[in-house]
């Protein structure tokens, strides 16, 4: 099921929004009642909390508090960690571990079927970020791709920074099969209703050459995303060059 409303963060460094990422939650976070936060470090317990209350706090300090904020991680019963998905307003796949144990989590958990039925707005950082998408690649483990939760097809690296070599390099690797979009820290992509906007510094990534994302390569992804809806739906898509000529229903 695709989400109303999917934020792609890469890292807040500071631990505060930008002026312009906060005008947008304001925007759309009109319900706040919950927010579940899910770790990508199950078993530390101490971390979880301490980061989990300090991003609520990011939102807080913005005066869009949560009445109320939680974390899923090892210590969460099943059943409660799946009742928390189901009744949030909020989703925040956090950053900070590895993709693959988030991904385990949710499925230990039974969270996969509640996430995708939910009516929460989804949020990733970091590696909550790359396991939104279709397809993730986590370069620190290896470079090849295993099968994300599927709310989007944008592949993201995030944290880029031109002076990490070490990190560019990895990049580049992942671009050689896929595109990929390089994300510095503070940057965003918001998808709702198949429509993207972007905020700070992305870049485009592919065939080993990086470059500022344009508009066109945004249209590029409101198309990608659109079709992908649609045919989830049971439908085909047709398009000319440039625009979207109709629907029709497979067989048609």
């Amino acid at each position: 099921m695709r989400k109303e409303f999917l934020a792609i963060f890469s890292g807040f460094p500071d631990h505060h929004f930008s002026e312009e990422i906060t005008k947008r939650l304001r925007e759309e976070l009109t319900v706040r009642k919950s927010i579940v936060f899910i770790t990508a470090c199950p078993l530390e317990y101490e971390q979880n909390d301490r980061d989990s209350n300090g991003m609520h706090e990011m939102f807080a300090e913005q005066g869009i508090p949560f009445e109320k904020h939680c974390v899923i991680d090892k210590r969460t019963e099943d059943s409660e960690a799946k009742t928390l998905v189901e009744n949030a307003d909020c989703i925040f796949l956090m950053g900070g571990g590895a993709c693959a144990e988030q991904l385990d989590l949710i499925k230990e958990k039974g969270c996969y079927e509640a996430l995708l039925d939910c009516h929460a707005a989804i949020f990733g950082v970091s590696a909550g970020s790359m396991n939104m998408a279709r397809n993730t690649v986590d370069f620190h483990d290896s470079l090849e791709p295993f099968p994300g939760l599927g709310f989007t097809n944008i592949t993201v690296s995030c944290h880029h920074d031109p002076e990490d070599t070490w990190r560019y390099e990895q990049t580049m690797k992942m671009s050689e099969t896929r595109t990929v979009y390089a994300m510095e820290d503070m940057s965003a992509f918001f998808i709702k209703g198949g429509k993207i906007d972007v905020v700070g510094r992305i870049y485009r990534a592919e065939n080993r050459e990086l470059r500022p994302i344009t508009e066109d390569d945004i249209r590029e992804l409101e198309q990608d995303e659109l079709r992908s809806a649609v045919l989830e739906a049971g439908d085909r898509i047709v398009f000319n060059d440039t625009y979207v000529l109709y629907l029709a229903k497979k067989g048609e």
